[in-house]
């Protein structure tokens, strides 16, 4: 049995979001394909998800100079037993999927909030004399993306910094598979939204049963 954490990052509900429809086609399709594996549903817009700031950096330096820490501050207890729990619950899941929107060339900044929370060294890379090792060799993920215009070729390629940063943090994580499932076009053609919403299901519910 695989643990699969969920992740989404959208304000809006399945019915006003392509992303978050396409995502919600994946899961239960994955579902029915692996009735056994365990699913956790992370809607980063309604968890609590710390910003790395004054709380955290200065919770986590007394932590490092042997603070106990039931000593911090109330805030920095709630802010770093949080990052903790986020951190333990990322490592502890074998599989993730990752569904945002493509919003200024990028994705929300819940996402970026998120993906900080688990850049930890010692759980889920390691420093060494070479450079920083990823340690979770033993993970796979997928990017559900939703993109208004074309990105995937051409100029706009290059400008596409969603998709590239989760790539990026999962190579840098050890992560040794990552895919994608783009649904592209919506908005620049919308007389043929519904035609490449519906394209981009049949992809996902595809992916969900070698995922």
């Amino acid at each position: 049995m695989a643990k699969v954490l969920y992740i989404t990052a959208h304000p809006l509900n399945e019915d006003q979001s392509v992303s978050l429809a396409t995502g919600k086609a994946f899961i239960e399709t994955y579902k029915d394909v692996n009735p056994n594996d365990e699913i956790v549903h992370l809607d980063l817009f309604k968890e609590n998800i710390p910003q790395i700031d004054a709380n955290v950096l200065g919770g986590w330096g007394k932590l490092q100079k042997g603070t106990a820490f039931e000593d911090l501050s109330s805030e920095e207890q709630a802010k770093v037993g949080r990052l903790a729990e986020l951190v333990e619950q990322f490592t502890g899941a074998d599989k993730f999927v990752f569904v945002t929107p493509l919003w200024n060339f990028s994705f929300p900044p819940v996402m970026k909030a998120y993906l900080d929370s688990v850049a930890v060294a010692g759980k889920t890379f390691r420093y060494t004399a070479d450079g920083p090792v990823g340690l979770l060799t033993d993970k796979k993920a997928l990017h559900i993306q939703a993109r208004g215009g074309y990105y995937s070729e051409g100029p706009a390629a290059e400008v596409e910094m969603g998709h590239r940063y989760l790539a990026t943090i999962m190579n840098f994580f050890g992560v040794p598979s990552f895919e994608g499932v783009f649904i592209e076009g919506h908005n620049a053609n919308p007389e043929k939204a519904q035609e490449i919403k519906e394209n981009g299901i049949a992809r996902a519910k595809d992916m969900a049963h070698t995922f």
